[in-house]
């Protein structure tokens, strides 16, 4: 199946970009372009990136524009969707003058107006209303410097009071195996409810869900997940639980954890009364991009064996560090 958001074609799985430069050693610029080559020609060509994910001088949209330079037929087939208004002491300034500044810095760094297909504050600043916000973005989308307005990690209500100030393309929220709160807190109703796309990021559950990390000690010296809760050593193994009884599936299946945890959120996607869900997981080799991108139909007692493996094995540890679950608090 395919999708057409903002008159432009996208597949039923898209491509996260902070992979690529938020890291401790970020890929070139030519191994960037490989794993996004690769997303595009398997029509993931829903992408998403952020302002913020690397310095100034690499991050998804100096990457992006580097890549449309090289590839320029690939920029009518990408619908873009990226992050801002984060400052660098890592707050929200989503303020209209907050809203102005990222939106300016973020075409100025992709080479242009016109490239931005949908633009969101990295999380709902609390000191703002949202319809303020959405007013200022409204105005980035008359100025053309953007195409649509989107957010990232808000509750319900605070989504159904911005779809009444302008049109919102699209909602971002962790969605995964291992978070599963969106299907009960009314985030999914709403959008469905509104006609609104919701991009799952961390389908993957940050690469615990891959089976390529088995242990702490696996995780690269500087990488953020370090110094996650679920990813701490006391706790480690009793998240692996999960992972261990998702591969029993997969193995039977014969599919990786990977692809069962991708195709999970499909299959939620397809349910009624679903709003379209697309998972965007990240990768910088192709042949992960490929993994990722395999599709395969989920029976109702496969979903029947995951929800009970869900219920059996709870995942232990919040999703972020205290300061990153302050940024949720103001939804």
């Amino acid at each position: 199946m395919v999708h057409t958001i903002q008159g432009k074609t996208v597949g039923n799985i898209g491509f996260g970009l902070m992979g690529l430069t938020w890291r401790p050693n970020p890929a070139s610029n030519e191994e960037a372009f490989a794993a996004i080559r690769t997303a595009v020609s398997l029509g993931c060509t829903y992408l998403n990136g952020g302002e913020f994910y690397g310095p100034p001088t690499h991050n998804s949209l100096t990457v992006l524009k580097a890549y449309y330079e090289k590839y320029p037929e690939d920029k009518d087939k990408i619908l873009l969707n990226i992050k801002g208004c984060l400052t660098p002491s890592f707050t929200v300034d989503s303020s209209p003058a907050g809203v102005e500044e990222s939106v300016s810095r973020s075409v100025n760094l992709i080479g242009g107006k016109g490239l931005i297909d949908q633009f969101e504050p990295a999380r709902k600043d609390p000191k703002v209303e949202i319809e303020s916000t959405v007013l200022a973005l409204q105005k980035e989308v008359e100025k053309g410097n953007i195409s649509g307005i989107s957010l990232s990690e808000v509750s319900a209500e605070t989504i159904r009071r911005a779809a009444k100030v302008a049109k919102i393309e699209s909602v971002e929220v962790e969605l995964s195996l291992w978070q599963t709160e969106p299907l009960d807190n009314g985030v999914l109703e709403a959008c469905a409810e509104l006609g609104i796309v919701v991009l799952a990021y961390s389908p993957l559950g940050r690469g615990m869900l891959t089976g390529q990390i088995k242990s702490h000690e696996d995780i690269p010296e500087g990488d953020y997940r370090r110094n996650l809760p679920r990813f701490q050593p006391e706790v480690f193994e009793k998240n692996m639980k999960l992972v261990k009884e998702v591969q029993k599936l997969a193995e039977k299946k014969g599919l990786t954890v990977g692809q069962i945890a991708i195709n999970w959120v499909l299959a939620l996607s397809r349910r009624p009364g679903m709003p379209v869900i697309i998972p965007i997981p990240g990768a910088s080799k192709p042949e992960r991009v490929r993994e990722n991108a395999v599709e395969v139909e989920l029976s109702e007692e496969d979903m029947k064996e995951i929800e009970t493996v869900l219920k059996t094995f709870e995942v232990v540890g919040e999703r972020y560090d205290a300061h990153g679950m302050k940024m949720l608090s103001g939804n």
